[in-house]
């Protein structure tokens, strides 16, 4: 199980090509691998976002994720999990975060996948600071998952 947040950009099915080379003897327990890739929009709330700024709190943050994947693991018997998350400036069309879920089956590696994107949305302390044409506002929420 992984967690790592970055400045610098990242190419997610690069990291998932290399993360799996390195999972060794895991390689052949699992049946299923989902993915969930989100990248920034360049629209928001009718508003044209030139550029995004990721913030969030060391060490409390990391934590956090460590804990959804954690909890995730015990409910869905996962094999093995991956959150690659992106902080500080972002412009639209980078990749934010990679959530990858191994499982023995499709069914685990789905919800689990799901449930970790979403628990990160809703739980992770993570801000975020829109750049428009305009000026700056901070986004008070997350668009709605389920």
């Amino acid at each position: 199980m992984t967690v790592n947040l970055r400045q610098e950009g990242f190419s997610p099915y690069r990291e998932l090509e290399l993360y799996q080379r390195q999972m060794g003897e895991m390689a052949g327990k699992y049946g299923a691998t989902n993915i969930f890739v989100g990248s920034m929009r360049d629209l928001n709330l009718g508003d044209v976002v030139t550029k995004m700024t990721l913030e969030y709190y060391p060490g409390m943050t990391e934590y956090r994720l460590e804990q959804i994947v954690l909890e995730t693991r015990e409910r869905w018997n996962l094999i093995d999990a991956l959150v690659i998350h992106r902080v500080g400036e972002i412009d639209p069309g980078e990749p934010i975060v990679l959530v990858a879920a191994w499982a023995a089956h499709r069914e685990a590696a789905f919800e689990a996948c799901r449930h970790i994107i979403e628990e990160l949305k809703h739980s992770a302390p993570f801000w975020k600071k829109e750049s428009l044409a305009t000026g700056q506002r901070w986004v008070e929420s997350n668009t709605c998952g389920d």
